[in-house]
């Protein structure tokens, strides 16, 4: 008897540790480019983490990875179609492939440019071309499928969609950009309507969504093409519009949510601005607690760990106090790039191939290792991955594995 509770203790404890370690979705667990896992390496060597396997066959993109039990997914061009993959997480060989719409080229580069959101035995992706599709995780069977550009009276915008669809309870969420439907959620095992923010009629921006509960009121935040936005979750009304923090070309970054705060950011000249808010009677009040140019994060994100942001303005890696947006350092580190967190350290992409880690700090840029990956003819965009001891790095159509798990 007492083995077999010591197995069903292993079993078990197995289960919740691959819980806790899955990247499920574009950003992480909770799309805040955090991961939750320890005992990672604390330095690297000069060429870099050990490769646990190599996948070249994904398809051209921008798009990051999700990761949930013994699968990987990531989306990629194949031909004419926007495909999904699955990946073995073991060995990266493909489990299957399924094409869910028609595929989009653009002079800055071909493919889609989301990540897959894993919710149970549901896969939700969008296209860089507005295919909206619900996949059963086992073998990639399509379940629904919609066009939210169709069917919303969006219009796809100039570097194409971008965004990784948000999974709340019982609904998916999207931002269409169509007039009276900025944003809608959909039932997420049918792909029915449920609303769409008919106040909010806001080209899409190339953000994606994140969700939290503000004193009571469960709220939506994104950054659309001309504004950062918060919307009531129950029922998709508009509660705030800042407009300041967006510009003209090219309005990214996910934003950050902290003791009912969140963090706005978005580049060419524009720069960051922390809104304070407040629930009155239903809905959500935001002002303005400060506004900072020494933010000015283009694609790369932003993450906050312990009071802290790190993220690059243009191209230097800078750590503000979250706040008071007071600056603490600045580096060129690795060159303009993407980045995500995890026991301590930042792990950093430059979109010029060079992979870093460094201390997430605010006494200062503290390196603990890089190395290169092989030049694929375009820029480096896609966010790194931390989950289950691996550093998963994705440029164009090859996805490697890396393994920087510390000595047990």
């Amino acid at each position: 008897m007492r083995a077999l509770a010591t197995v069903a203790f292993a079993v078990c404890g197995a289960a919740l540790q691959a819980q806790t370690t899955d990247w499920l979705q574009w950003r992480g667990p909770s799309r805040s480019g955090v991961s939750p896992e320890t005992g990672l390496l604390r330095e690297w060597p000069a060429s870099g983490p050990p490769r646990v396997w190599s996948a070249a066959n994904l398809g051209a993109g921008f798009g990051s990875v999700a990761v949930s039990g013994d699968r990987v997914f990531a989306q990629g061009m194949q031909k004419t179609q926007s495909v999904v993959t699955a990946l073995n997480r073991a060995d990266g060989k493909v489990v299957w492939m399924r094409p869910v719409g028609r595929a989009v080229d653009n002079y800055m580069g071909p493919g889609p440019r989301g990540t897959p959101t894993v919710d149970g035995n549901r896969l939700y992706v969008l296209t860089e071309n507005g295919d909206l599709a619900c996949l059963r995780v086992q073998d990639g069977t399509v379940v629904w499928q919609r066009n939210v550009l169709q069917e919303f009276g969006g219009r796809n915008i100039g570097w194409l969609i971008s965004e990784s669809p948000l999974v709340d309870g019982d609904r998916v969420i999207v931002t269409p950009g169509g007039r009276g439907a900025g944003m809608a959620a959909l039932d997420k095992m049918t792909g029915r309507t449920v609303w769409v923010t008919k106040e909010l009629s806001d080209p899409a921006g190339y953000a994606s969504p994140i969700v939290a509960d503000v004193q009571g009121v469960r709220t939506i935040m994104t950054l659309t093409g001309e504004a950062g936005v918060g919307v009531r979750a129950v029922d998709g009304r508009l509660m705030w519009r800042y407009e300041r923090v967006a510009n003209n070309t090219a309005n990214i970054t996910t934003p950050i949510f902290h003791d009912n705060k969140v963090f706005y950011s978005s580049n060419y000249g524009v720069g960051g601005v922390l809104l304070t808010l407040r629930a009155e009677g239903g809905e959500v009040r935001a002002q303005e607690a400060y506004f900072t140019r020494e933010m000015q994060n283009h694609h790369g994100g932003i993450v906050l760990v312990n009071g802290y942001l790190y993220g690059f303005s243009n191209a230097i890696l800078t750590c503000l106090e979250f706040a008071t947006g007071k600056v603490m350092w600045r580096h060129r580190s690795v060159g303009k790039g993407s980045l995500a967190y995890a026991d301590g350290h930042l792990y950093l992409l430059s979109e010029n191939n060079v992979v870093g880690l460094a201390e997430a700090t605010p006494a200062g840029y503290r390196e603990k290792g890089r190395f290169t990956i092989p030049d694929q003819g375009w820029p480096s965009w896609a966010h790194p991955a931390v989950s289950g001891g691996r550093l998963y790095i994705r440029n164009q159509g090859i996805l490697t594995a890396y393994n920087i798990a510390g000595s047990r």
